[in-house]
Parts: C-alpha cells; sequence; structure tokens
C-alpha cells in the first residue's frame, strides 16, 4: 500500500460522483444509474491497480554519473528508462538531488511504449567542494487509465566528489597551447629578448631580433639565418592562497576562495606544461598546505587533491607567518601568485613591508579582486539626491583599488586586479607575459 498514490483524475473522478449524488436528492430516477456509475468506477480503479502491480509490470531505471564533478561548471547526470512491461506507461520521475543544491521540485515526465527505452540528462553546476550524495531515483507509473500510481524507487544511493574545475583547466590548457586556432581571452605575447636555451637556427624573417643573427651560418647558406631561443625551464612557480575571512566573499555563488583554487589548478597545469615546476601554499592565520615545487608527472594530481581538502577559515591572514614560510620552504628565486584580497588601502599598508621583502627574495605577484556588486552599482541609472550621494561613496571604492595596483606596482610588486569571473585568464595572461619578459 506505500507504493499506491491516488492520482488528480481519481479525486476529479469521486467529485464528480459526489456532485452526481447531489443532484440525485432532486432527480430520484437517477440514483439508480448514479450506483452503477459508483461501481463501474471501482471496477476501473480495481483494473488499473492490476495493471500496474502485477509481476510483469517491471521498469528498469539506471543513473550515470561522472566520476568527478567540476566546481561551478556544468555537469552532466543521465538516467536511463526501459520499460520492460506488456502496457505503455506513463512515468514521471523524481531524482532525490545533494542537499547542497536545495532542489526540491525536481520532476521529469515521460511516455514509453511496451519494449521501449528512453535517456535523459540534466545539469548540475556545485558551488561548493566536497562529497555530494544522491538518494534513490523515484518512478511515478501510471496507465492509459491514469487512475491511480505505482511508486518505485531505483537505484541505490551513491556519492560524487566535487573536485576543482577540471573542465576549466583543460579549456584553458587548449586555448594557451592551441597555435592555428584563435580563443577569447588568453593572449599571445610576442617574447621580449631570449634565454640562453639554444634550439636551434632558422631563416630569417622580418620581425626577428638582429642580434641573434648568425653570421657564420648565413654566410654559408648566403641568406640571413638567426638563431632561434626557447624559454627559460625549470623554474619554480608557487600559487599561495590566501584562505582567511577576506576570501569568504561570494559572487555568483562561489567565494572568493573557490575562484582562486579553480584558477591555481588551471595555472599550475599551465606551467608544468610549459615544463616549469609547480607548487602550493595555502595560509590563514596558520600555515595549511605546503607543496614543494616540482615538474613530475604526479604533480598536478597532488595539487588537485591538496585544493580539494582546502577548508575557509575565520581568522585573519598572518602574512609575518607566510614571510617565515616563504623563507623556510622556497628555496632559491620563484615566481609567487598570491591570491588574496584588499577592501581598503589601510589593509594593503598594514601588509605592504611584508610583500616588499617577499618580492625582494622572489617575483611576487598579487592578485587581489574587483567588487563587481559595487561596479555594476555605479553603472546604475541615478534618480535622486540620496542616489548621487550613494554612487559617489561607490566610486571612492573603485578609485581606492586602483590606487592600490599603483602603490604595489610603485614598489616593484607585480599586481593583477580582476573580476573574479575572469581570474583564471587574467592570471594565465600574467603568467605568459612575465616569462615572456623573460622575468622568471
Amino acid at each position: 500500500m506505500k507504493q499506491l498514490y491516488l492520482t488528480d483524475r481519481f479525486f476529479w473522478l469521486m467529485g464528480g460522483l459526489v456532485i452526481c449524488f447531489a443532484l440525485s436528492f432532486a432527480v430520484p430516477e437517477v440514483f439508480p444509474l448514479i450506483q452503477l456509475l459508483l461501481l463501474a468506477s471501482f471496477i476501473v480503479v480495481w483494473v488499473d491497480v492490476f495493471l500496474l502491480f502485477n509481476k510483469n509490470t517491471m521498469v528498469g531505471c539506471a543513473r550515470k554519473l561522472p566520476n568527478v564533478f567540476s566546481l561551478n561548471d556544468p555537469n552532466q547526470v543521465k538516467i536511463d528508462l526501459q520499460n520492460k512491461a506488456n502496457i505503455s506507461l506513463f512515468i514521471s520521475v523524481i531524482d532525490e538531488l545533494p542537499v547542497q543544491f536545495q532542489v526540491r521540485d525536481f520532476l521529469h515526465k515521460t511516455s514509453l511504449a511496451k519494449g521501449t527505452s528512453y535517456q535523459f540528462s540534466y545539469d548540475l553546476v556545485p558551488k561548493e567542494r566536497g562529497e555530494y550524495h544522491f538518494g534513490a531515483v523515484n518512478l511515478f507509473l501510471s496507465s492509459r487509465i491514469g487512475l491511480v500510481e505505482r511508486r518505485i524507487q531505483q537505484t541505490e544511493s551513491m556519492s560524487v566528489p566535487v573536485y576543482p574545475s577540471i573542465i576549466q583547466m583543460k579549456q584553458y590548457e587548449l586555448q594557451a597551447f592551441a597555435k592555428i586556432s584563435h580563443f577569447q581571452g588568453i593572449k599571445k605575447i610576442r617574447r621580449i629578448g631570449h634565454s640562453y636555451e639554444f634550439e636551434q637556427i632558422k631563416n630569417y624573417v622580418r620581425g626577428d631580433d638582429y642580434r641573434s643573427i648568425n653570421w657564420k651560418a648565413s654566410s654559408r647558406r648566403a641568406t640571413l639565418m638567426v638563431n632561434q631561443y626557447e624559454d627559460e625551464r625549470a623554474q619554480q612557480v608557487y600559487s599561495v592562497i590566501d584562505k582567511s575571512r577576506a576570501m569568504r566573499m561570494p559572487f555568483n555563488g562561489l567565494s572568493l576562495m573557490d575562484y582562486a583554487i579553480n584558477t591555481t589548478l588551471a595555472f599550475s597545469n599551465i606551467a608544468l606544461k610549459k615544463y616549469d615546476r609547480a607548487g602550493l601554499i595555502t595560509f590563514s592565520d596558520k600555515i595549511g598546505t605546503s607543496l614543494k615545487a616540482d615538474s613530475k608527472s604526479t604533480q598536478l594530481n597532488k595539487i588537485l587533491l591538496s585544493l580539494y581538502k582546502e577548508k575557509e577559515r575565520v581568522l585573519e591572514a598572518n602574512y609575518e607567518l607566510l614571510y617565515y614560510a616563504t623563507r623556510k620552504l622556497i628555496s632559491g628565486r620563484s615566481m609567487i601568485m598570491l591570491y588574496t584580497n584588499f577592501e581598503s588601502m589601510y589593509a594593503l599598508e598594514r601588509v605592504l613591508p611584508i610583500l616588499r621583502k617577499i618580492n625582494n627574495a622572489h617575483l611576487l605577484v598579487v592578485v587581489f579582486f574587483e567588487n563587481t556588486e559595487i561596479r555594476d552599482f555605479v553603472n546604475q541609472q541615478v534618480n535622486t539626491l540620496e542616489d548621487i550621494y550613494h554612487q559617489t561613496i561607490a566610486r571612492k571604492f573603485l578609485h581606492e583599488k586602483n590606487q592600490m595596483v599603483q602603490t604595489l606596482r610603485q614598489y616593484g610588486i607585480q599586481a593583477v586586479l580582476t573580476a573574479p569571473e575572469d581570474l583564471s585568464i587574467n592570471t594565465i595572461n600574467k603568467y605568459l607575459e612575465l616569462k615572456s619578459r623573460g622575468l622568471i
């Protein structure tokens, strides 16, 4: 009986019979006819129950999940249905989604002829890392009569981990290394100067550095030849993530820390593909993950697993501890990509002396975030004096962010001010720019 449900059609039928019985008080002659209608209705209901609950009425169901979900990306879930019954069925599918999505109105309806199969899919966009638990798939079956439904629960509970965005990582890898296609976002930057890693001798073309002309090879070939050099390899590149309360601010459902985590994975992959050594440090009031820079084939997987386990903290960041960690954990001059956030000039000035010390020993790039909600507010139409006052204050905040960039550059510190959704593109472009200038 727990599997039996009455449909709206059943209640409409019973309501109609009740109205007919009420009318029979005024017209007693139709009372026997209405009794026959009631009896016929119960017979039809029992026929409907028999069709749905006999042993030959079976429906196969299978939910197909990817091995892992990517954070803040559409992840496809597929459900396969197969009608093994001898009758056509109308099926309503209710999938018990993980509690993190807070979706309580999932419903998919379809009809299946006997012996046929059907597949449908839907996308889920997770906003948090961690383990996501799926419940059962509930199938509500009804026949063409449609007076009752039978509930069948298929597919046992399943779990899937949500990792930093692997989809985004592969996307930016394709954009950064594609030589034919042109993608929006990744900038192809011409290299200024050259390193001492000799690659080959090639014919001179307009735009080549004339200082690289190989005069001996040119005299032998009777045409200008130039030496071609390749980028310096095996440079240490560290991603340093601030996971203090300053990075808990959400934009489009994703915290600044999770934006930084997605970018770190994509950026580390690009660095490893460029034959550099990628490492990872996280900090807040204490040092979290410390992964030494390496270029082994397992390094990217180590970074992925480390990022998956990171948790935000509610305390302030300890930059003195970060300076100590860079002295003890990082050997040799390295590029440090620091993901943090400053909402006021005072917050920057408080840690600026420490940032300058780190920059003296390494190439420091400070990446912090533009408040896109304030920017959108500034672009709104104003109608009252109060609106003008509010927009003036908002413009002051935006101007202060630009002042922070100028202050950092004034002390020789590389800075990137970016909207959260553009973080990956701007970070990778900055890395390619610094590499093309030979600064790392």
